[in-house]
């Protein structure tokens, strides 16, 4: 390179998108935060994304799942401001290439000019690779815009975190899809008007997309070209399909078909058929069906139609449900199947909701009665005068810490609730309860005096 020669722009996939054989998707990235669609919530005025945009040297992480605008957001940056524009891949960048890169910021800054640092996918690097960032970002070498599709928090080192802002992105909606649809379909970036696309086809784009931009745009892309060799210009279902070899699963998530899958689902776990319960949970995968639903559902299931049988599956389903928050589609797919799977197998029991629901009836149906005297609070001033607590046996102070004594109120004396049964770790129960229901019997000899801690 000639000395004194100004140097060329590294800018990856973020580079100059006006020219037609780019991917649409590309091509139509926008131009200011004002034609990004949804992240709403980040773009009022005076925010930190107007504020990059408009020069601020904060640094920030953008978290959110594929195809939501992380990439997009740098892109409007790098088109914001004068700023030199790097960036770098963390799949194939290694510390090396990002000393290189920091030492040329250091350079361009000394003449005046400063350096907008774009790392993707930042949570592959590894904590020496984010060491190398730390001092740049901490004296503001550079403006780090880093892209990553897991929670920072647990893959991003606390110190280089705590030195810059964490935005969280929200998946977009199907109106936001269907909103940059309708714009790539008349844009003179993206299909200038040629084609139409039916109300058949945008709902399975919606639905094959999965909340994804970039992939509607694919998508949209290749039903276009297979179009163009039907010559027609009129995109159907049919020809969506075909485009992107990828039969529509017929599945209205507001309609009969969510509730009748779900249904499938939720019944093929109580019957411990694996093998449809993991058919339903891939319908519902490939439908584009919120993640979060169905592991709200498994979490329920696993209270209601398992229980304490194996009181470990609701454990799987809570951090099942929390994997789906933190790492998102497609990878949490795998942890719902894991937990999928943890249920079908498992032993089934519904003592639980059936004892629950037994003295539900009973509370509505009036049987309450009053708390007997012993059990009442007895730490406040005027109780004792009551007789509140009068007579009360601390259970540790007796043998195997059962202390007997009348519990329910009168009325209820003798009710039995939980019933459990022979499946699974609830077995264990069975005998459990038989020996407290014997050692809490009235007759039941369990003087303190008698007993031998």
């Amino acid at each position: 390179m000639v000395s004194g020669a100004p140097e060329p722009l590294r800018q990856g996939s973020l580079g100059a998108a006006d020219h037609a054989q780019l991917p649409l998707a590309v091509r139509m990235r926008p131009r200011s935060l004002d034609e990004i669609v949804g992240q709403q919530h980040l773009l009022g005025p005076g925010s930190p994304l107007r504020r990059l945009a408009e020069g601020d040297t904060m640094s920030v992480f953008l978290w959110g799942p594929p195809g939501v605008g992380k990439t997009t957001i740098a892109a409007v940056v790098s088109h914001s401001t004068d700023r030199r524009f790097v960036e770098l891949s963390a799949v194939t960048a290694g510390v090396k290439e990002v000393r290189t890169e920091l030492d040329t910021a250091r350079r361009e800054l000394a003449r005046g000019r400063s350096t907008v640092l774009f790392v993707d996918e930042v949570h592959r690097f590894n904590p020496a690779q984010q060491d190398v960032l730390l001092p740049a970002v901490e004296n503001r070498l550079v403006t780090l815009i880093a892209a990553t599709t897991e929670n920072p928090s647990f893959s991003v080192i606390s110190p280089l975190l705590s030195r810059s802002l964490l935005l969280t992105l929200k998946p977009l909606s199907s109106e936001d899809i269907s909103e940059l649809v309708s714009r790539a379909l008349v844009d003179e970036r993206g299909l200038a008007g040629e084609y139409t696309l039916s109300d058949d086809a945008r709902t399975t784009l919606l639905r094959l997309c999965g909340g994804d931009a970039r992939r509607a745009l694919t998508y949209l892309e290749e039903a276009a070209a297979g179009a163009r060799a039907h010559r027609t210009s009129a995109i159907d279902a049919d020809i969506l399909e075909a485009a992107v070899d990828r039969a529509a699963v017929r599945y209205d998530r507001n309609g009969d078909q969510h509730y009748d899958v779900i249904s499938a689902f939720i019944k093929s776990v109580r019957g411990s058929d694996v093998q449809a319960a993991l058919h339903y949970l891939a319908r519902m995968i490939e439908a584009g069906e919120d993640p979060r639903f169905i592991a709200r559902r498994l979490i329920i299931l696993a209270s209601e139609d398992i229980g304490l049988a194996a009181p470990s599956v609701l454990q799987t389903a809570v951090a099942a449900a929390e994997a789906v928050a933190l790492i998102g589609m497609p990878e949490a797919r795998i942890t719902l199947a894991h937990a999928t799977i943890a249920a079908a197998l498992a032993p089934k029991s519904n003592a639980v909701i059936t004892a629950l629901e037994a003295a539900q009836a009973d509370v509505r149906a009036g049987k309450i009665g009053t708390v007997p005297p012993h059990l009442r609070d007895a730490h406040y001033a005027g109780a004792t005068s009551l007789g509140h607590g009068k007579g009360y046996r601390y259970a540790h102070d007796y043998e195997h810490g059962v202390a007997a004594q009348q519990y329910l109120p009168d009325d209820l004396v003798g009710v039995r609730y939980y019933q459990p049964t022979d499946h699974g770790n609830e077995a264990a129960m069975v005998e459990r309860l038989q020996l407290l229901e014997k050692l809490l019997s009235p007759d039941q000899k369990n003087d303190r005096n008698e007993v031998g801690r």
